[in-house]
C-alpha cells in the first residue's frame, strides 16, 4: 500500500509546531501534526499582550492575570514593578501547558492538519530523495513512514530532527528547568503569594546561574527554578522555594523537567528540505527564559519558509525563518544574553540588578519592551539614563 504523501510533516506539537501546523493547513497544504502523548513541559505560562494579539489566544486560556512582577533579591529585599508602569495598565496573561497546548493541537486540526501520537526515529530517503519520516507509535512499536516533501522539527530542545539534520545541533548549551504544579493557597492563608503577582527569585541558593519563580495559574501556581549547574539540586531548591513562601503546605498536582536552550542555532535548515523552529531553533530568550512567544513566531515564521520552499522549489527559501526571526529579535537576544552573564554571576550583582529595578525608567522600558516585542527607540533619554546606572552598579559605584 502506497504510503501518504504530506506537503510537510510538523514533528512536535508544542506551541512552535502548533502554530506552524495551522498556518500551512490555513494555506491550504496537506500537513501532519506528529507529537509524542503526555509531555508537558514545565513553563511558567506567561504570555505578553502581544502573543494574545497575533496568535489569537482565546481569553478562556488564560488561568490567571498577573498586574504585578516581584522582583527578591539575595537580601530578601523586595522591589514591585507593576505592569501599568507606564501608566496604561495592562496583565501578562498565564497559561497552563497541559491544557494551552492541547488547544493549539486541536485549532490546527481544525484548520485541516491531520493529528498522528508517535515519537521520532529518523529521517531516512527514498530512491528519489524524497524525506521518509520514521516514528513509533510507542516504545517498541512496529516502524511507521511518511513520505513528505518537507519537514518541519519543532521537538523541543536537544530535538532529535536538529541532531540528525543540523551540524553542531547537538552541542547548543541548556538550561534544566523544573517545576511543581500545586494548588494556590486559600485566599486569607499566612502564605506569600497573590494571585495577580509573579515572584522572580534572584537569590543564588535557589539557582547559582539563573533564577526561581511562584507563577499564579488561577487555583494552581507553578513553582520552579532553572539552572545550567548539572551538579544543582532542582527539587531541593523548589522545595526550597515552597517552604520560603509558604507553599510547602500545598497540594502537589503534578511534577515537570526539561532542558531549555540558551542561545539560537547558528543554522535552522538542512539546506534541503528541512527547517527547525521553537525550543529545536534555540529560541528561548536568554536571562528571562521567556519561550512561548518566540516560539509561536519561530512556528510561524517556519511555516511562511516552508511555504515559500513549496512553492518555488528553492531550498534557499528555508533559511526566511531564521534570517527574520534574528533581524526582529537577535538584538534583544543579544541584549538579555549580556544581562544574564553580567546580573546573574554572584548575589552581589543580584542584589545590585534587583536595585537598578527600582527605578522608574527601567520599569517602562522594560514593560514596554515585554509587553509589545520591540525595543523602544523613541525614548534615547531615558535610555542613556538607565545606561549610565547600569555601569554605576557594574563598577559598585551605586548604593546597593
Amino acid at each position: 500500500m502506497k504510503q501518504p504523501q504530506f506537503d510537510c510533516v510538523v514533528i512536535g506539537g508544542g506551541p512552535s509546531g502548533a502554530t506552524a501546523a495551522t498556518d500551512l493547513a490555513r494555506g491550504g497544504h496537506h500537513v501532519l501534526l506528529l507529537d509524542r502523548a503526555g509531555r508537558i513541559k514545565p513553563c511558567g505560562g506567561a504570555i505578553p499582550p502581544r502573543a494574545i494579539e497575533d496568535f489569537a489566544i482565546p481569553d478562556h486560556l488564560l488561568v490567571g492575570k498577573a498586574t504585578l512582577a516581584r522582583m527578591i533579591a539575595p537580601s530578601a529585599k523586595t522591589v514591585d514593578m507593576p505592569v501599568s508602569a507606564d501608566g496604561k495598565g495592562g496583565y501578562v496573561g498565564l497559561v497552563d501547558r497541559e491544557h494551552f497546548d492541547e488547544w493549539l493541537r486541536a485549532r490546527a486540526a481544525l484548520a485541516g492538519a491531520e493529528r498522528r501520537t508517535g515519537i521520532f526515529e529518523r529521517i531516512d530517503r527514498d530512491a528519489d530523495g524524497t524525506a521518509m519520516v520514521v516514528y513509533r507509535e510507542g516504545r517498541g512499536g512496529p516502524e511507521q513512514r511518511i513520505s513528505a516533501r518537507s519537514v518541519i522539527g519543532a521537538d523541543g530542545a536537544r530535538s532529535g530532527v536538529a541532531r540528525a539534520e543540523l551540524k553542531g545541533a547537538d552541542k547548543v548549551p541548556c538550561v534544566f528547568a523544573y517545576h511543581e504544579i500545586v494548588a494556590s493557597p486559600p485566599e486569607g492563608s499566612s502564605a506569600d503569594f497573590d494571585r495577580a503577582r509573579c515572584d522572580v527569585f534572584y537569590q543564588g541558593k535557589h539557582s547559582p546561574d539563573f533564577y526561581a519563580w511562584v507563577f499564579p495559574h488561577g487555583d494552581q501556581a507553578s513553582i520552579g527554578v532553572g539552572s545550567a549547574n548539572k551538579g544543582f539540586d532542582l527539587r531541593e531548591a523548589v522545595a526550597a522555594v515552597r517552604a520560603q513562601t509558604g507553599l510547602d503546605a500545598c497540594d502537589t498536582i503534578r511534577r515537570e523537567g526539561a532542558p531549555i536552550p540558551l542561545k539560537p542555532l547558528k543554522r535552522w535548515d538542512n539546506g534541503r528540505d528541512v527547517v527547525v523552529a521553537g525550543d529545536a531553533a534555540g529560541v528561548v530568550a536568554p536571562a528571562s527564559g521567556e519561550g512561548i512567544y518566540y516560539a509561536m513566531v519561530g512556528g510561524r515564521l517556519a511555516a511562511d519558509a516552508v511555504t515559500h520552499f513549496l512553492a518555488t522549489g528553492k531550498a534557499s527559501a528555508l533559511k526566511r525563518a531564521r534570517k527574520r526571526f534574528m533581524r526582529d529579535h537577535g538584538r534583544v537576544f543579544w541584549i538579555l544574553g549580556i544581562m544574564q552573564y553580567f546580573w546573574y554571576s554572584s548575589d552581589k550583582r543580584r542584589e545590585r540588578f534587583v536595585k537598578i529595578c527600582e527605578d522608574p525608567d527601567v520599569q517602562r522600558l522594560t514593560w514596554d519592551a515585554y509587553m509589545n516585542k520591540r525595543l523602544v527607540r523613541s525614548k534615547p533619554v531615558a535610555h542613556l539614563r538607565i545606561f549610565l546606572k547600569d555601569m554605576r552598579h557594574l563598577l559598585g559605584l551605586a548604593e546597593a
